[in-house]
């Protein structure tokens, strides 16, 4: 009877915790696992890789077991499924037995697992793949539940899982579902790298997204007297990528881990693991992985002489132009340094600083170390001052931008050094860049100390108690760089009607303040609209200050209620540049499509709708806020562009004017590149007005702004008479007031007074004796890294790299005749001749990575695409300064010459280390051969055009190939997934003469000139073609372009424009003349613009074979709509151009129709197309088109910019406060 109860005791138990280990037993298991990378797909290559072992667990304690692996293969697959299999890599397999042979110990209680423990030498990407196999065991069974959820630790983090039990009726085995929730796990095993500057878009995410995953286990548990034990398991992952949205099509992870109970024995003594240490418990540990850059694969044992031989490769390789072929090796490099330890480093310096080719590299590629190491040789440069203001400007920048936020403290003691300060331009960049850095501080660690920010805090408040703007100014723009919330309170102490005490600050301090708020408003939003919208009704603050606040106000993403609130206050507002910049900036918002303005979108277009009726009517002149955008749901992807012109009363020119762009992909946000300038200075300079100025942009108009330029000399020294800025990413990198004794240096030295010593003299005399130009610049533009756990506890990586290699070289040889004795202004009198060559261009490399990346094998699909741009050239020139006239001659075209070409494909990939030269990369498009059998949705499409030219014995060829494999529910990936080349190439040809026989081309000359002569010829031509002229023509310029060969006579063009200015009317001429043997060919172009825009066009035999003529008008009638209207009319044209205008025709219907157009049939006027644009109202506008048989029309088509152009363009700077606006 005891029996029975203790059996029935235990029977309970098992019940409630089932699954079980015996420490008094050995369990023998079979273990499979494979991962594989591709498309899903058939007939498309795939990557994969798969292991196979066999393990014992066996009882140390109670609750802890020992984990001996066995029997292990690793086998790799790249190829086609059904046509190639997987491969054993014994070498590899020796490498990762070498440390997985070793035992492992781990705790284990009620089902769940506990601490690892390995040896000391044991890495941690092989503590990973057994992580992967522990995971098995971690499973809670519940029999008293057939369904239920719980949040548990497992390799993915701590993430939610549903059950689902059910019992098998022949083996009374439990059946066991668990389906692991890893997209929204509160401590989930992802880590990700380069991206603290792109701003997560949770609207976008909502929207679609780019990567999703699923989990799945089924256990087959069997009863025993001791508890559950796990008979049999499965685990299946997926996860679908896309660089677009996965609805759109993916690429697919499939990992499939698979284990079975072979035996269950009795421990047989004890086992004795030797020493361990603790590896951590059953989650995914990451491995620092800088080094292991998942697109290529390279032994990095004693890197130093490694790198030292790239750089000089790469340097010679890259020295008179960009060697393509090299450019893929600045990521070795990059690789290599990365794990060079600091001593390396100054080793590599020593051995490179006297060499300035190599020295240049050195520096640039330095730069991605990415740690405290770059920053303690940057401080051993600052300290020892080996290295200029430049130099230490260039690296230090690309340094701190790509280094990790762990090494901030470190980063403390460049505000410091005496080396920082002494260029302001270094010293600004520093500050700058320590903002940055705390900016990426924040990102990681929430709430973010203050401590982090205080030195600027301190910098800031010790430029107010000394009065110094320059101190202010900087330290607030780098606060604005930081973004710390913690910042708020000090930058809240420059601001008037906010701060505790009185402010009476300089505008451009005033500025920076506000504009320091820039990157909180999206950390604390709700702190930032306080601010900015106390500033904002502050009617008594300058303009400027006011319209920046509202920028930023609306960088918080305000709410509907808080956007009314505005809109009220706007409807009382006298000043009419705030009006104007408040009511263009929520108009463009009103019309935006991307998904973080999506509310605010709404409620900005209610307010256009309120405000439209009082302020419609705006001048185009006043202050203005533009808005675009754009975004596909499709590819997930969108783009805006914004532009501020900032006024203030009673100034003509801006306070301020800003240009920045965002881009939008895969659910975050991109701020490109801003920039900016505060024409301080120039605008005091020309003030409210400009003498003589009409606006009609003509001579006397230049000649206006000229007289005002030259006060320049009147400006007050101690002002900057105007500043600029750059932001890359959000954050300010470049920031630099110009003052007047810069541009008093500047005059100087181009003045024609400038005498010996001046920059450009000497500059003329280096170019006498021969010059020699020389400059590359390697960058990583943008590494970005996302690292996630699989269930085989291998780690999965997506990541972008985008690397450029830019270059010039100039090599000139200069002679001027009279030569140069005492001053500039000589070369006005003399004959300069001129010898060059050289070379500008770049290759950018661009990569995406999506598979398994450890530092011994990787395996995966890698997008890849080589862009390289060259422009080479070699010509001599004559300049004869007095005439007026400049020739080129041009050597001929002898050989082909790729200008621009771009070639991408992406491959499956599979790399080990035992064998990196060994790596594999099949492209996942099949070649064309053997894609044969894929007819229906296989496309090969491949297009060469060229234009030659028998003149000048050369051509022009575009060429472009695609393979593609269409899949319906592809799209739009499968637009992009193949082979893609695309080339411009200038490519030699055969010159015929007139007298069709061929012969080699010389030289082209090129020659530009003013003579009187031409006068002459115009007159004789224009009265030939019955075009009296009452006012004598002005020659403007003449330009001739031949080919020069041999003997014979010049053949090619001339062409001649001339100015005709009669009363009210200012006429232009340009006639083209082909120059040659039996030609007589000739294209006259007559222009005239008084109220119209008119051109009339005739070419052929003596400018009579064909004609047309274009207009364009702007009417303004009083009582009528403001209307542009335009006119093509065609007497006779080619046969050529006349079918490819039949062809055209053809498609406009169709388009029409697609756009919201109507069409109406009705016979107009032939041979002629006619356009109008009328104005319907504050932001639409009526379009009609006239063709001969048929017209389309569409009315009120919404445009992002009022129509006010049409209305104001006379500019009134006397009255800038509104009394009250009707509907003008």
């Amino acid at each position: 009877m005891r029996g029975i109860i203790l059996c029935s005791l235990v029977a309970l138990a098992c019940k409630l915790c089932y699954i079980a280990l015996n420490p008094k037993k050995t369990y023998e298991y079979s273990y499979h696992g494979v991962v594989n990378f591709g498309l899903g797909k058939p007939n498309l290559a795939e990557s994969a890789v798969r292991m196979a072992c066999k393990f014992k667990i066996a009882g140390a304690s109670a609750q802890t077991f020992i984990l001996q692996v066995s029997d292990l293969t690793f086998e790799e697959f790249n190829g086609f499924p059904g046509k190639n299999g997987f491969n054993v890599a014994p070498k590899l397999t020796q490498r990762i037995a070498a440390q997985l042979i070793k035992p492992f110990m781990f705790d284990y209680v009620s089902g769940h697992v506990g601490d690892i423990h390995a040896a000391p030498e044991v890495s941690d990407t092989v503590v990973n793949i057994v992580r992967g196999i522990l995971g098995f065991f971690e499973v809670t069974v519940k029999t008293t539940q057939r369904i239920y959820e719980l949040e548990e630790v497992g390799i993915h983090g701590m993430c939610q899982s549903n059950y689902a039990i059910e019992e098998s009726k022949e083996t009374k085995d439990m059946i066991v579902s668990q389906v692991v929730d890893i997209s929204n796990c509160r401590e989930k095993a992802a880590v990700s790298g380069g991206m603290a500057a792109a701003m997560l878009d949770k609207m976008s995410q909502q929207r679609g997204k780019s990567l999703t995953s699923t989990v799945r286990y089924v256990y087959t548990v069997r009863p025993t007297a001791e508890g559950g034990v796990i008979a049999r398991a499965h685990g299946l992952e997926q996860q679908y990528f896309s660089p677009f949205n996965v609805k759109g099509g993916s690429f697919k992870m499939q990992a499939i881990k698979e284990t079975e109970l072979l035996s269950v024995s009795d421990t047989a003594g004890n086992i004795a693991p030797g020493p361990m240490e603790n590896k951590g418990n059953l989650v995914y540990k990451f491995v620092s992985a800088e080094a292991n850059v998942p697109i290529m694969m390279q032994n990095l044992a004693d890197p130093i002489p490694k790198a030292v031989e790239l750089i000089k490769h790469l340097a010679a390789a890259n020295y008179y132009q960009i060697d393509s072929a090299t450019t893929e090796d600045t990521i070795k490099l990059y690789q290599l340094l990365r794990v060079i330890p600091f001593e390396g480093l100054e080793v590599m310096w020593k051995q490179f600083a006297e060499n300035a080719e190599h020295r240049r590299w050195f520096l640039d590629m330095s730069v991605e170390v990415g740690d405290a190491r770059i920053l303690k040789f940057l401080q051993m440069r600052f300290q020892a001052g080996d290295i200029s203001a430049n130099e230490a400007r260039q690296t230090f920048v690309l340094a701190i931008n790509h280094l990790s936020h762990r090494d901030i403290l470190s980063m403390k003691m460049f505000l410091t050094m005496p080396f920082s300060k002494s260029n302001i331009y270094l010293w600004n960049m520093v500050v700058l860049a320590y903002g940055s850095l705390v900016f990426k501080y924040c990102a990681s660690y929430t709430p973010c100390p203050v401590a982090a920010v205080q030195p600027l805090l301190d910098m800031a408040m010790e430029g107010m108690k000394t009065g110094s703007e320059a101190d202010m100014v900087i330290a607030l723009k780098a606060l604005g760089n930081a973004g710390h919330p913690g910042s708020i309170k000090t930058i809240m102490r420059f601001l008037p009607g906010v701060a505790a005490t009185p402010v009476d600050l300089p505008p451009r301090v005033l500025s920076a303040a506000v504009q320091s708020m820039r990157l909180t408003a999206a950390r604390d939003p709700h702190t930032v609209q306080d601010i900015t919208m106390t500033l904002f009704l502050q009617k008594n603050l300058p303009s400027e200050i006011r319209m920046l606040a509202f920028m930023i106000l609306f960088d918080t993403k305000p709410s509907m209620a808080l956007v009314s609130t505005v809109t009220a206050h706007l409807q009382e507002e006298k000043d009419i540049h705030v009006v104007s910049f408040a009511l263009s900036y929520m108009r463009g918002y009103a019309k935006s499509s991307t998904p973080e303005n999506h509310f605010l979108s709404t409620a900005c277009n209610i307010a256009v709708k309120i405000l439209a009726p009082k302020f419609g009517r705006l001048s185009f002149f006043n202050s203005k806020a533009v808005h675009i955008d754009w975004f596909n749901d499709d590819f997930l992807m969108g783009k805006s562009a914004e532009l501020f012109m900032l006024k203030s009363a009673p100034y003509i020119l801006p306070t301020k004017m800003m240009l920045k762009g965002n881009f939008y992909a895969i659910g975050r946000i991109l701020q490109l590149l801003e920039g900016g300038i505060r024409p301080e200075g120039i605008k005091e300079l020309f003030g409210t007005s400009i003498p003589g100025f009409k606006g009609d942009l003509s001579f006397s108009d230049l000649q206006a702004i000229f007289n005002v330029l030259k006060n320049w000399e009147n400006l007050p020294s101690n002002k900057p008479v105007f500043s600029i800025y750059s932001r890359v990413f959000g954050q300010e990198w470049i920031f630099a007031d110009f003052k007047k004794d810069i541009i008093q240096n500047f005059v100087k030295a181009v003045s024609p007074s400038a005498g010996k010593g001046t920059p450009l003299w000497e500059l003329i005399e280096n170019m006498q004796r021969g010059l020699s130009w020389h400059w590359t610049k390697p960058f990583l533009i943008y590494e970005a890294r996302y690292f996630q756990a699989t269930t085989l506890g291998l780690p999965l990586e997506i990541s972008k790299y985008y690397q450029t290699v830019n270059g010039i070289t100039v090599n000139a040889k200069a002679a001027v005749n009279p030569p140069m004795t005492d001053h500039l202004g000589q070369l006005m009198t003399s004959e300069i001749s001129l010898e060059t060559d050289g070379f500008i261009g770049y290759t950018k490399d661009f990569w995406v990575f999506y598979g398994i990346n450890t530092e011994m094998f990787q395996c995966g699909c890698e997008f890849k695409s080589k862009t390289p741009f060259a422009i080479p050239w070699r010509f001599t020139a004559k300049i004869n300064v007095p005439e007026k006239k400049f020739e080129f001659d041009f050597p001929p075209c002898k050989k082909e010459l790729e200008l621009f070409s771009m070639s991408s494909n992406v491959y499956a990939v599979s790399r080990n280390i035992e064998d990196p030269a060994l790596a594999k990369m099949t492209p996942i498009m099949p070649t064309i051969i053997d894609c044969s059998t894929l007819a229906p949705n296989a496309w090969n499409p491949r297009v060469k055009m060229c234009f030659e030219s028998n003149i000048y014995g050369a051509g022009v060829c575009m060429e472009s190939e695609l393979r593609r494999a269409y899949y319906h529910e592809y799209y739009p990936l499968s637009y992009f997934l193949g082979y893609t080349h695309f080339a411009v190439k200038v490519v030699p040809g055969r010159h015929k003469s007139r007298t069709l026989h061929q012969t080699a081309v010389d030289k082209i000359h090129f020659e530009v000139s003013r003579h009187p002569a031409i006068t002459r010829q115009l007159l004789e031509t224009l009265r030939r073609l019955s075009k009296v002229l009452d006012a004598t023509p002005e020659a403007l310029f003449n330009i001739k372009a031949f080919a020069m060969s041999g003997n014979q006579k010049p053949e090619g063009y001339d062409a001649a424009m001339y100015y005709t200015p009669e009363a009210d009317f200012q006429n232009t001429q340009l006639i083209v003349s082909q120059v040659g043997e039996a030609t007589n060919w000739k294209m006259c172009v007559d222009t005239s613009v008084n109220n119209n825009a008119e051109a009339h066009i005739r070419w052929g035999a003596e400018c009579q074979s064909y004609e047309m003529s274009m207009m364009a008008a702007m009417a303004n009638m009083p009582g009528a709509k403001p209307t542009l209207k335009a006119k093509v009319h065609w007497t006779s044209v080619p046969e050529t151009m006349a079918e490819m205008g039949r062809r055209i025709g053809s498609y406009i219907p169709g388009m029409a129709f697609l756009l919201g157009f109507y069409q109406q049939h009705e016979r107009n006027a032939k041979q002629e197309v006619s356009a109008s644009v009328a104005a319907a109202s504050a932001d639409s506008v009526d379009v009609k088109i006239e063709f001969p048989e048929y017209t389309i029309y569409h009315e009120a088509i919404s445009v992002h910019l009022p129509p006010t152009s049409f209305l104001e363009f006379e500019h009134d700077t006397r009255n800038t406060t509104i009394d009250g606006f009707g509907c003008a």
